[in-house]
């Protein structure tokens, strides 16, 4: 008779390589949903700063609100443009406001 060669595995070897899947799924989850943000994020960035320029008043202001929370070079060159371009005297106060705001913390930004 032929000798036969039994091969037994172990429970914990097949709940280890589940465990493993399980950790691989949810990484690539967290790994999607992250670059997910980020693109929605740029989009909403750059959905505001077209906004600046908008013909609905209140979308100008929206943009200001949003860009008041965002310092940055480019943003302060992009607000000196709009400065130039506004006509509505309570839209360009608030502009030169939310301007003199990002200069100021670039500025300290930059003595740290």
């Amino acid at each position: 008779m032929a000798d036969k060669i039994i091969v037994v595995r172990e429970e914990s070897d097949d709940i280890a390589w589940k465990a493993v899947k399980i950790g691989a799924a949810v990484l690539a989850g967290v790994a999607l949903v992250g670059g997910l943000g980020v693109l929605l994020a740029h989009d909403q960035m750059a959905r505001h700063q077209r906004d600046l320029f908008s013909s609905q008043p209140l979308r100008r202001l929206a943009a200001l609100g949003f860009l008041r929370n965002h310092p940055g070079v480019d943003n302060v060159l992009l607000l000196r443009d709009y400065l130039a371009w506004e006509d509505k005297p309570l839209l360009r106060k608030r502009a030169s406001a939310v301007l003199a705001g990002m200069e100021q913390e670039l500025a300290a930004a930059e003595g740290a």
